[in-house]
Formats: C-alpha cells, structure tokens, sequence
C-alpha cells in the first residue's frame, strides 16, 4: 500500500448518553455533551457541527448538518469508566472484569503498604476531586512532608506532593514501587506547587498503568511496521506498549501544537492524541464554561486540521467516557461516546474497538484475526 496516516483525537470525557448498565455505576440519564449544551445556553461548534455532531444526538447549539461525515456513537465492550478502559477499547482491548477501585476510599491495610513503599508518612486516603483534596491536606502536607493519598470512583490511587517538599523525580520513584505491589488501573504522581488556598497542579503528572492484558492494535501496527506516535498520557494508559514515538503534552494547547506539527511533518503512520483538560481541569470541577471554552478551542483545531489533511489520511475524534456536570458526584460517568470521522459519510453506532479495526486496516489493509471491532470507513 502507499503510505497512509491516521490521526486519533480523544476528547477526555465527552460522553454522549447513559450506556443501559450507568445505573450499576450511580450514573443513569447521564448526557456530557447534553447537559453541559444546556448549561451553557447552547454550544458553538461549527467545525464539529459541520462533521455531524448535532446528527449523533440533540445538543442545543449543535444543528444537524445536512451531508455528515462518520458519525455515531460508540460503546465499551467492558466493563469501567475511565481513562484506561476507554483508551484500550479504542484499541481492541477488552477487559471482562474492571481492576478493584476504592470510592470509599483505601483500607487501612493498604494505606499502610503504600506509606511503607513510599518511605513516608501519608495523609488523606479518601475519593475526593483533586484540588478539593490539596486545599484539604496541602498545609499539613506541607508542614510535615506525608504524601497526599486519594482516590475516586475509578481504579486510581494519586499521591501528590508540592514540589518544593517532594521533588518530582522521587515522586515518580515512589509511584513507581507502589504501581509494583498493588493491581489498581492506575498509580497516578501528582506534583503541584503554590501557597495554601492558591495551589495548582504542575504540568509533571505522570501516570503508570497496568500493562494492557492482551495485544493491542497499536501492538499490531508495531509488527506491521507502522509507526506509532502517543500525545499527551496516551503512551502512559499503554505502559509504552505499542508506542514508538511518546509526545508529553499536559495541556490541551500543547497536545494540539504537537498533533498540527506532526500533520504537517510525518509521511505515514498513526498520531493517538489524548486532549485531557475537559476532564481534568473543567470536567471534575463542574465549570462548564470552561468546558466549552476547551471544546470551542478543539472546534478551531480541528479545522485547520482538516485543511491539512490529503489523500490517504484518516481523522477520527471520538472519546472515552463521560464526566456530566449535572450528575450529583465530580467522578466520571459510564456513558457513550461520540465517533467523527472523515473521510466518508453515514451513521455507524457500534463498539470503541471498531476505532482500533478501522486504523489498522487503513494503515495496512489488512484486518486482525481476532481481535474485536467493525471496519466504519476504508479506502
């Protein structure tokens, strides 16, 4: 084949509708995209409006368009609501049972295995939304140096540290023992800096995940000999796995900087980006005017992604999960997502992993025995 590329965006947490099992996970009649239109008075999005995502559901703001490119909506195959889970679904790896999570927050037991790997005293160990937790904790983390310890509804365990207290580089290390002896999704470092009543998170977050447990079709595409190009924590949710290039971007702006670049740089391959603020800094938060100001500058991305895009290449903007601003807690919510894709045209509802099936027979020609998902559009 001559040489191809596809381009995969991850809008972090831009779910379109309760999945039928979100009342098993507190999250039924949850809509993202939905609520957070009606919050707002209505999205402006015409780059997004124009590939068709007022065609996959109602959103005020959002009209249909009359000629839609692929669209529709996609669901996991398994089980869970974050980060990890989705991202390996996109890739065509199912997990028949979620790894533990702890909403009530860690047992005892626990917290004391983790303070003996850390090496340090810890403070905290509830669920609890991330800055809610450092304003909790940050002063006495800083008057006696205990590692801040928390939790949610997913399978994360996140120690923070001010940086001035803990430098990051041993925060990693101690994040990296802990990864080592429990079975959590994800052991997330969380560096922050500022005074009390004014901390802010650093751009150090590092997440260490478990290995994926099955082959991957990032992993197929290695053998295959595609290159493979991870921005922003896509590289961290694989463990590396399957990532020849890894591209750090912590916020929205630089994972949308490095995507343009390689548009305009690479010859063939895959680009897996990950946009984490409308999960991390407003989707958690509930501040749905922030929420729209990440989407209103996504919407502008992806036009003049579009106008470099040429023959043989391949744009998909789908998400993971959902974070609705309207359900009663500031955790993800267990929802679907939404599937744009150009180029093409029509309706096609089916699994994450058809994302995963569609890249690599774009990228190859070839499918993979196996392994799930359905082809939506193809050369």
């Amino acid at each position: 084949m001559s040489a191809r590329r596809t381009f995969v965006v991850v809008l972090d947490a831009c779910g379109v509708g309760a999945l039928p099992d979100a009342a098993a996970y507190g999250d039924e009649g949850t809509n993202t995209l939905g609520h957070l239109a009606e919050a707002v008075g209505g999205l402006r999005l015409p780059t997004l409006q124009g590939l068709g995502l007022g065609n996959v559901l109602p959103l005020r703001g959002v009209a249909p368009a009359d000629a839609p490119a692929v669209h529709g909506r996609l669901h996991p195959l398994g089980p869970g609501k974050d980060s990890t889970a989705g991202h390996w679904e996109l890739m065509g790896v199912v997990c028949e049972v979620a790894p533990p999570a702890y909403p009530g927050g860690f047992p005892p037991e626990l917290v004391a295995r983790i303070a003996e790997l850390a090496g340090r005293g810890l403070v905290g160990g509830e669920a609890s939304e991330g800055m809610a937790v450092l304003e909790r904790h940050g002063r006495r983390h800083l008057e006696t140096g205990e590692l801040i310890l928390y939790t949610s509804q997913d399978s994360v365990l996140q120690l923070a540290a001010h940086v001035d207290r803990v430098a990051p580089h041993e925060l990693y290390a101690i994040c990296e023992r802990v990864r080592g002896a429990t079975d959590v999704g994800r052991v997330i470092a969380r560096p922050f800096d500022g005074e009390p009543g004014s901390f802010a998170r650093t751009g150090g977050r590092r997440d260490f995940a478990l290995p994926p447990p099955t082959r991957s079709y990032l992993d197929a595409l290695t053998d295959a000999g595609v290159p493979t190009h991870g921005v922003g924590k896509v590289p961290d949710l694989f463990a590396g796995r399957g990532i020849a290039m890894a591209h750090h971007a912590p916020t929205n702006a630089e994972a949308i900087g490095i995507t343009g670049e390689l548009l305009g740089e690479i010859d063939e391959g895959l680009v897996f980006a990950n946009l984490i603020e409308t999960d991390q800094v407003y989707g958690h938060r509930k501040d749905v005017e922030g929420f729209h100001r990440a989407l209103r500058e996504l919407d502008a991305a992806v036009a003049a992604w579009l106008s470099l895009l040429g023959e043989g290449d391949l744009l998909v903007v789908t998400a993971d999960h959902g974070v609705d601003p309207a359900a009663p807690h500031t955790d993800h919510t267990r929802e679907h997502v939404p599937l744009l894709a150009v180029p093409g045209h029509g309706r096609h509802d089916g699994a994450l992993a058809d994302v995963g099936a569609t890249v690599h027979r774009w990228l190859t020609g070839r499918d993979v025995p196996g392994m799930p998902g359905e082809v939506f559009t193809s050369a």
